[in-house]
Protein backbone atom coordinates (compact mmCIF):
# COMPACT_ATOMS: atom_id res chain seq x y z
CA UNK A 1 0.00 0.00 0.00
CA UNK A 2 2.39 2.72 -0.87
CA UNK A 3 2.14 5.95 -1.84
CA UNK A 4 1.83 7.25 -5.31
CA UNK A 5 3.70 9.94 -7.03
CA UNK A 6 0.61 11.94 -7.67
CA UNK A 7 -0.85 10.79 -3.97
CA UNK A 8 2.65 12.34 -2.63
CA UNK A 9 2.82 15.44 -4.99
CA UNK A 10 -1.00 16.26 -3.66
CA UNK A 11 -0.16 16.08 0.15
CA UNK A 12 2.95 18.14 -0.33
CA UNK A 13 0.98 20.70 -2.12
CA UNK A 14 -1.58 20.51 0.88
CA UNK A 15 0.68 23.40 1.97
CA UNK A 16 4.20 22.77 3.74
CA UNK A 17 2.73 23.91 6.67
CA UNK A 18 2.10 20.45 7.80
CA UNK A 19 5.50 20.03 8.06
CA UNK A 20 5.94 23.85 9.81
CA UNK A 21 3.12 22.51 12.06
CA UNK A 22 4.56 19.96 13.63
CA UNK A 23 4.12 16.88 11.43
CA UNK A 24 6.86 14.85 11.37
CA UNK A 25 8.61 13.43 7.54
CA UNK A 26 9.40 9.84 7.57
CA UNK A 27 12.95 10.50 8.30
CA UNK A 28 12.62 12.34 11.60
CA UNK A 29 9.69 9.65 12.85
CA UNK A 30 12.76 7.81 14.51
CA UNK A 31 12.78 10.98 17.16
CA UNK A 32 10.09 9.55 19.19
CA UNK A 33 10.80 9.81 22.82
CA UNK A 34 11.74 6.61 24.04
CA UNK A 35 9.03 6.37 26.84
CA UNK A 36 5.90 7.58 25.33
CA UNK A 37 3.75 8.14 28.25
CA UNK A 38 -0.02 6.81 29.19
CA UNK A 39 -3.01 8.70 28.82
CA UNK A 40 -6.79 6.83 29.59
CA UNK A 41 -9.69 7.20 27.46
CA UNK A 42 -12.44 8.51 29.18
CA UNK A 43 -14.93 7.01 27.14
CA UNK A 44 -13.69 3.73 29.32
CA UNK A 45 -15.42 5.29 32.63
CA UNK A 46 -17.70 7.85 30.71
CA UNK A 47 -20.50 6.59 33.33
CA UNK A 48 -18.41 6.84 36.57
CA UNK A 49 -17.49 10.46 34.72
CA UNK A 50 -21.15 11.08 34.63
CA UNK A 51 -21.93 10.49 38.13
CA UNK A 52 -18.59 12.03 39.85
CA UNK A 53 -15.76 13.11 38.01
CA UNK A 54 -13.82 14.51 40.19
CA UNK A 55 -13.47 11.31 42.07
CA UNK A 56 -12.65 9.15 38.37
CA UNK A 57 -9.69 11.83 37.37
CA UNK A 58 -8.46 11.10 41.34
CA UNK A 59 -8.44 7.37 41.00
CA UNK A 60 -7.20 7.34 37.42
CA UNK A 61 -4.33 9.54 38.80
CA UNK A 62 -3.79 7.16 41.33
CA UNK A 63 -3.40 4.18 39.11
CA UNK A 64 -0.56 6.32 37.34
CA UNK A 65 -2.01 7.38 34.13
CA UNK A 66 -0.03 10.38 33.27
CA UNK A 67 -3.04 12.20 31.15
CA UNK A 68 -6.98 11.71 29.96
CA UNK A 69 -8.34 11.89 26.66
CA UNK A 70 -11.50 13.35 26.87
CA UNK A 71 -14.72 11.82 24.99
CA UNK A 72 -17.39 14.17 23.89
CA UNK A 73 -18.59 15.28 26.81
CA UNK A 74 -18.01 18.03 29.35
CA UNK A 75 -19.70 16.38 32.28
CA UNK A 76 -20.70 20.54 33.44
CA UNK A 77 -17.38 21.66 33.84
CA UNK A 78 -15.97 24.61 31.46
CA UNK A 79 -12.11 24.50 30.21
CA UNK A 80 -11.11 26.36 33.50
CA UNK A 81 -12.74 24.01 35.71
CA UNK A 82 -11.40 21.15 33.83
CA UNK A 83 -7.32 22.33 33.88
CA UNK A 84 -7.93 22.56 37.82
CA UNK A 85 -9.28 19.49 38.18
CA UNK A 86 -6.05 17.79 35.85
CA UNK A 87 -3.56 20.04 37.67
CA UNK A 88 -4.70 18.92 40.82
CA UNK A 89 -4.34 15.33 39.99
CA UNK A 90 -1.31 15.77 37.85
CA UNK A 91 -2.64 15.14 34.85
CA UNK A 92 -2.40 16.31 30.85
CA UNK A 93 -4.97 16.73 28.37
CA UNK A 94 -3.30 14.38 26.10
CA UNK A 95 -6.33 14.74 23.55
CA UNK A 96 -10.29 15.04 23.01
CA UNK A 97 -12.76 13.24 20.87
CA UNK A 98 -15.55 15.21 19.32
CA UNK A 99 -17.60 15.24 16.44
CA UNK A 100 -18.08 17.27 13.35
CA UNK A 101 -21.06 19.23 14.07
CA UNK A 102 -19.50 20.67 17.49
CA UNK A 103 -16.83 22.12 14.94
CA UNK A 104 -18.71 23.61 12.12
CA UNK A 105 -19.79 27.47 12.58
CA UNK A 106 -19.82 29.66 15.55
CA UNK A 107 -18.99 26.40 17.91
CA UNK A 108 -15.77 25.75 16.42
CA UNK A 109 -14.35 28.79 18.87
CA UNK A 110 -16.22 27.65 21.20
CA UNK A 111 -14.34 24.16 20.74
CA UNK A 112 -10.83 26.02 20.56
CA UNK A 113 -11.68 28.10 23.79
CA UNK A 114 -12.14 25.39 25.79
CA UNK A 115 -9.28 23.28 24.58
CA UNK A 116 -7.43 26.17 25.38
CA UNK A 117 -8.15 26.26 28.67
CA UNK A 118 -7.28 22.91 29.02
CA UNK A 119 -3.66 23.34 26.92
CA UNK A 120 -4.89 20.56 24.53
CA UNK A 121 -3.58 20.58 21.06
CA UNK A 122 -5.13 17.65 19.50
CA UNK A 123 -9.06 17.53 18.60
CA UNK A 124 -9.78 14.21 17.30
CA UNK A 125 -12.82 13.24 15.26
CA UNK A 126 -14.30 10.23 16.77
CA UNK A 127 -16.38 9.10 13.82
CA UNK A 128 -17.47 10.57 10.34
CA UNK A 129 -21.33 10.56 8.96
CA UNK A 130 -22.02 6.96 7.64
CA UNK A 131 -22.21 7.96 3.57
CA UNK A 132 -18.78 9.86 4.46
CA UNK A 133 -17.25 6.53 3.63
CA UNK A 134 -20.08 5.09 1.12
CA UNK A 135 -17.82 5.47 -2.31
CA UNK A 136 -14.37 6.76 -2.79
CA UNK A 137 -15.60 10.04 -4.10
CA UNK A 138 -16.90 10.46 -0.72
CA UNK A 139 -13.76 9.66 0.59
CA UNK A 140 -12.17 11.96 -1.18
CA UNK A 141 -14.68 14.68 -0.10
CA UNK A 142 -13.88 13.94 3.66
CA UNK A 143 -10.33 13.84 3.76
CA UNK A 144 -10.88 17.33 2.27
CA UNK A 145 -13.17 18.06 5.38
CA UNK A 146 -10.34 17.41 7.26
CA UNK A 147 -7.86 19.32 5.87
CA UNK A 148 -10.32 22.69 5.93
CA UNK A 149 -10.60 22.02 9.43
CA UNK A 150 -6.89 21.41 9.68
CA UNK A 151 -6.19 24.82 8.57
CA UNK A 152 -9.18 25.99 10.79
CA UNK A 153 -7.03 25.06 13.80
CA UNK A 154 -3.24 25.52 12.49
CA UNK A 155 -3.48 29.27 13.33
CA UNK A 156 -4.49 27.77 17.22
CA UNK A 157 -1.54 25.50 17.17
CA UNK A 158 -4.00 22.59 17.17
CA UNK A 159 -4.55 19.40 14.72
CA UNK A 160 -7.48 17.28 13.96
CA UNK A 161 -7.28 14.14 13.79
CA UNK A 162 -9.46 11.07 12.92
CA UNK A 163 -9.87 7.75 15.33
CA UNK A 164 -10.95 4.56 13.36
CA UNK A 165 -13.50 2.08 13.90
CA UNK A 166 -13.91 -1.76 12.67
CA UNK A 167 -15.82 -0.76 9.32
CA UNK A 168 -12.95 1.79 8.21
CA UNK A 169 -10.79 -1.36 7.03
CA UNK A 170 -13.46 -3.29 5.04
CA UNK A 171 -13.26 -2.68 1.77
CA UNK A 172 -15.11 0.05 -0.54
CA UNK A 173 -14.91 0.06 -4.37
CA UNK A 174 -11.38 -2.48 -4.22
CA UNK A 175 -10.40 0.42 -1.28
CA UNK A 176 -9.35 0.62 2.14
CA UNK A 177 -10.97 3.93 3.63
CA UNK A 178 -8.54 4.11 6.49
CA UNK A 179 -5.66 4.37 3.57
CA UNK A 180 -7.85 6.62 1.21
CA UNK A 181 -8.61 9.39 4.20
CA UNK A 182 -4.95 8.95 5.50
CA UNK A 183 -3.65 9.32 1.83
CA UNK A 184 -5.95 12.14 0.78
CA UNK A 185 -5.41 13.81 3.41
CA UNK A 186 -2.43 16.89 4.41
CA UNK A 187 0.44 15.19 6.62
CA UNK A 188 -0.85 17.29 9.56
CA UNK A 189 -3.86 15.31 9.80
CA UNK A 190 -3.20 12.98 12.68
CA UNK A 191 -4.47 9.10 11.89
CA UNK A 192 -5.50 7.47 15.52
CA UNK A 193 -5.15 3.90 15.47
CA UNK A 194 -7.15 1.83 17.80
CA UNK A 195 -5.57 -1.27 16.82
CA UNK A 196 -8.46 -3.49 18.61
CA UNK A 197 -10.99 -1.92 16.42
CA UNK A 198 -8.52 -2.41 13.16
CA UNK A 199 -7.91 -5.90 14.05
CA UNK A 200 -11.77 -6.29 14.97
CA UNK A 201 -12.80 -5.13 11.39
CA UNK A 202 -10.51 -7.39 9.49
CA UNK A 203 -7.62 -4.79 9.07
CA UNK A 204 -3.87 -5.28 9.78
CA UNK A 205 -3.02 -3.57 12.22
CA UNK A 206 0.52 -3.25 11.90
CA UNK A 207 0.38 -2.45 8.63
CA UNK A 208 -1.66 0.17 9.43
CA UNK A 209 0.38 1.35 11.87
CA UNK A 210 3.21 1.70 9.32
CA UNK A 211 1.01 3.14 6.65
CA UNK A 212 1.31 7.13 7.67
CA UNK A 213 4.90 7.43 9.48
CA UNK A 214 5.11 11.05 11.70
CA UNK A 215 0.79 10.66 11.96
CA UNK A 216 0.24 8.35 14.59
CA UNK A 217 0.19 11.00 16.74
CA UNK A 218 -1.69 9.38 19.57
CA UNK A 219 -2.93 5.96 19.54
CA UNK A 220 -5.51 3.87 20.68
CA UNK A 221 -4.29 0.46 23.04
CA UNK A 222 -7.04 -1.62 22.89
CA UNK A 223 -7.12 -5.33 23.39
CA UNK A 224 -9.12 -8.05 21.08
CA UNK A 225 -9.72 -11.64 21.32
CA UNK A 226 -9.04 -11.62 25.08
CA UNK A 227 -12.14 -12.47 26.43
CA UNK A 228 -15.13 -11.58 28.68
CA UNK A 229 -12.57 -10.92 31.35
CA UNK A 230 -9.50 -10.19 29.44
CA UNK A 231 -7.87 -6.87 29.25
CA UNK A 232 -4.76 -5.50 27.28
CA UNK A 233 -2.23 -8.31 27.22
CA UNK A 234 -4.48 -11.21 27.42
CA UNK A 235 -5.36 -11.23 23.88
CA UNK A 236 -4.11 -11.44 19.98
CA UNK A 237 -2.77 -8.31 19.93
CA UNK A 238 1.35 -8.54 19.40
CA UNK A 239 2.20 -5.60 21.98
CA UNK A 240 5.68 -5.77 21.35
CA UNK A 241 5.59 -4.97 17.88
CA UNK A 242 2.71 -2.48 17.92
CA UNK A 243 5.78 -0.81 20.97
CA UNK A 244 8.18 -0.82 18.52
CA UNK A 245 6.94 0.79 15.62
CA UNK A 246 5.23 3.41 17.59
CA UNK A 247 8.33 4.20 18.67
CA UNK A 248 10.25 4.48 15.91
CA UNK A 249 8.24 5.31 12.71
CA UNK A 250 4.83 6.18 14.08
CA UNK A 251 5.77 9.61 15.78
CA UNK A 252 3.42 8.51 18.57
CA UNK A 253 3.85 10.99 21.45
CA UNK A 254 1.10 9.77 23.82
CA UNK A 255 -0.52 5.87 24.15
CA UNK A 256 -4.36 5.58 25.01
CA UNK A 257 -6.15 2.85 26.73
CA UNK A 258 -9.69 2.43 25.99
CA UNK A 259 -11.45 -0.40 27.43
CA UNK A 260 -14.67 0.60 26.74
CA UNK A 261 -17.24 -2.26 27.30
CA UNK A 262 -17.57 -2.14 31.11
CA UNK A 263 -19.85 -0.38 33.09
CA UNK A 264 -19.72 0.46 36.63
CA UNK A 265 -16.59 -0.37 39.36
CA UNK A 266 -15.94 -3.39 36.87
CA UNK A 267 -14.48 -0.21 34.01
CA UNK A 268 -12.30 0.82 36.14
CA UNK A 269 -10.99 -2.40 37.39
CA UNK A 270 -10.41 -3.00 33.97
CA UNK A 271 -8.48 0.36 32.97
CA UNK A 272 -6.42 -0.38 36.22
CA UNK A 273 -5.21 -4.17 35.16
CA UNK A 274 -4.71 -2.47 31.39
CA UNK A 275 -2.26 -0.06 32.95
CA UNK A 276 -0.90 -2.91 35.34
CA UNK A 277 -0.44 -5.21 32.31
CA UNK A 278 1.69 -2.32 30.36
CA UNK A 279 3.73 -1.46 33.57
CA UNK A 280 4.74 -5.15 32.97
CA UNK A 281 5.70 -5.14 29.62
CA UNK A 282 7.91 -2.18 30.71
CA UNK A 283 5.70 0.94 29.30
Amino acid sequence: MRITRREWLKSSACVGVGWVAGAKSPRHASAAPAKIPIGLGLWSVREQCKEDLPAVLAAVAEMGYEGVELAHDDYGFDGPAWRKLLDANGLKCCGMHTTLPKLEGDKLKGMVEFQQALDNRRLILAAVPKNSLASVENMHQTAKLFDDLAEKLRPHEMKIGYHCHGGDFQPVEGEIPWVVLGRRSCPDVIMQLDVGNCLQGGGDYLAMLKEFPGRGVTIHLKEHGAGAEGVIGDGLIQWDEVFRICETTAGTQWYIVEDETRKGPAALDAVRRCLANLRKMGK
